[in-house]
């Protein structure tokens, strides 16, 4: 086992800083060197180099499509869990799809992970539909994207172990809304994931292919990419809202400089800072918990 500590030099760490922030958008501070050693370590022993120098120079001589994708994967974080935050699955179900009964409902979820935050979407659409019969004839569809691979086959497999099961889902929902494949393993019902599909997007590219959405989420990712990148993010996915549409981030995500294209809505009673959501051009909706786009 090759020293991790030996491995990431100095030097070697600020290219391997410089190359990821360019590959994906991460940005790493000063001090997260032990954090690249633990997450590259089998890597960098696998392919035999002592020094991180060396992964950086395999990964800009030879372009390897597969060794980026394995350091990228390594890199990214995958800290999820179902209704993460509640709140602003609360506003979806209460304040945000009793405006959305018109048309065919197109929501996205950016940075997915192994699938919660969709399945949670679609689960509140779920209830929404029962509550209200009749409602979102035109149809719904949940586009989910991340830029880790394996993880978007994990998601897209719907499965789940009974830990990860319990990290934020009730009894009640997980009976209603999974099917038991052995002790240890549920499986999300035909029903929701249908309405969901996966696809691999890295933020920093153009995603102007993805289409038009009534709603974004996108929450607790932005927090990894530096403010320049931040906004030229949050300046596209205006683009890709529809009038009156409504954009979700995390509780420690702020808008800054984006006046233009967001307002604030304020949804009361707020009882934490736990999510936002944010409305594009050139007001958009902004509580505690989120945005909104303007109407023409």
């Amino acid at each position: 086992m090759l020293s991790s500590t030996n491995a990431i030099t100095p030097n070697g760490y600020i290219r391997f800083r410089d190359y990821l922030q360019k590959a994906c958008g991460i940005s790493l501070s000063d001090n997260k060197q032990y954090l690249v050693a633990s997450r590259l370590g089998k890597v960098l022993e696998r392919e035999g180099f002592s020094k991180i120098e060396q992964l950086v120079d395999a990964l800009e001589k030879y372009g390897s499509s597969k060794l980026k994708e394995e350091v990228i994967n390594a890199m990214t974080t995958n800290e999820t869990l179902w209704f993460r935050d509640i709140h602003p699955f609360t506003i979806l179900k209460d304040r945000v799809l009793p405006e959305m009964t018109s048309g065919p409902l197109r929501i996205w979820s950016a940075a997915s992970s192994t699938g919660q935050e969709p399945y949670s979407i679609s689960m509140v659409i779920d209830e929404f539909k029962s509550a209200r019969p009749g409602v979102l004839k035109a149809g719904e569809k949940i586009v989910a994207t991340d830029i880790c691979t394996n993880i978007l086959q994990h998601a897209k497999q719907g499965e789940y172990d009974s830990l990860a099961i319990a990290r934020g889902l009730g009894p009640d929902l997980q009976r209603r809304y999974f099917d038991k494949i052995n002790d240890l393993t549920w499986k999300i019902k035909p029903h929701l994931s249908a309405r969901v599909e996966f696809k691999y997007l890295n933020l920093i590219e153009s995603f102007s292919t993805l289409g038009k959405f009534d709603v974004i989420f996108c929450r607790n990712v932005l927090i990894y990419f530096t403010v320049d990148l931040k906004l030229d993010i949050l300046k596209r996915m205006h683009a890709c809202l529809k009038p009156g549409g409504y954009l979700f981030l995390g509780g420690s995500e702020a808008l800054s400089g984006l006046s233009d294209y967001f307002e604030i809505v304020q949804c009361h009673p707020v009882d934490s800072l736990q999510g936002q959501i944010f409305i594009v051009f050139p007001f958009t909706f902004i509580s505690i918990l989120y945005l909104r786009a303007p109407s023409e």
